[in-house]
């Protein structure tokens, strides 16, 4: 045991000699950093499962980009994704399906129309492998390309440069809609933008975490912050702290032990949540 751990630092120098492994660290922690704002405001606007309904229709989206051999998924996945998230917002206030049964209907169709498709026409002699490293992440994480990681990381600042300027805007929509309408604030429109961004995060996580999981990445954080910090600025920025040391060190932990990369996030951001739970009794006392 105590041999092993001896070992890890000469390990983790040996990693960091390679390309990859910092291209994969990049892009996980700038996706970590973007879910991780804008998950404070989806957990208290009770919007947490437009992520994961998101998400379900990224997977659809990138089953047909499969079938119809499109070399660059994003191309096909973003605008989709985009596409989809306008009408769960703008189409949910004003048909008869609203809310959560929307979001239901749209994540299980999606989920089931990608998978037929992978069935009837996907040519891969592993069809079971493609669907697992979509819903629950893959190995393509370690074989990012210096074009996707820039990608990742001029959507990223693009996510945080607008969090940053509405800033205040985002506040008062997610505390109180009425009162920011009648204070002359577009409403619908930062709610719009609200969803747009969490579509730009969903199918930048989806390499990362998987389908799945691109949910937790999203709340898990605000729900710890929330149980340590009290003020919307406090709860955000812990947020954002706790989402980058849980992605950095389950990619660490995924390297080292070599465990899914989502799977191994997403259980060290469970252990955050506990202690933070305990930390907050804590604090209460």
């Amino acid at each position: 045991m105590l041999t092993a751990l001896a070992e890890i630092p000469a390990r983790l120098a040996l990693y960091f000699q390679y390309s990859f492994v910092w291209y994969a660290l990049i892009v996980g922690v700038l996706i970590a950093l973007c879910s991780s704002l804008l998950g404070v405001t989806l957990v208290l606007k009770r919007f947490s499962f437009i992520g994961d309904g998101l998400s379900h229709v990224a997977f659809g989206a990138v089953a047909a980009a499969s079938v119809l051999h499109v070399a660059n998924q994003t191309l096909l996945v973003l605008p989709v994704t985009l596409f989809c998230a306008v009408l769960l917002l703008r189409g949910g206030q004003n048909a008869r399906i609203k809310g959560d049964a929307a979001i239901a209907m749209l994540s299980v169709g999606a989920l089931a129309i990608g998978y037929l498709l992978l069935n009837l026409f996907s040519a891969s002699p592993n069809l079971a492998g493609d669907v697992c490293s979509t819903l629950f992440g893959s190995t393509s994480l370690l074989t990012l390309t210096q074009t996707e990681v820039w990608l990742c990381v001029a959507l990223s600042l693009l996510v945080l440069l607008v969090f940053v300027l509405f800033y205040n805007k985002i506040f008062a929509v997610t505390f109180d809609e009425a009162f920011a309408k009648a204070s002359g604030t577009r409403v619908e429109l930062f709610n719009l933008l609200i969803a747009v961004i969490i579509a730009v995060i969903v199918v930048l996580a989806l390499n990362l975490v998987g389908s799945l999981l691109i949910s937790a990445l999203v709340i898990f954080p605000a729900l710890s912050a929330m149980r340590i910090c009290k003020s919307f600025l406090g709860v955000t920025l812990c947020s954002a702290a706790l989402s980058v040391l849980c992605a950095l060190l389950g990619m660490l932990i995924s390297l080292l032990a070599a465990t899914p990369v989502g799977a191994t996030i997403v259980a060290v951001d469970i252990a955050a949540f506990a202690l933070a739970c305990g930390l907050g009794r804590l604090l209460a006392r």
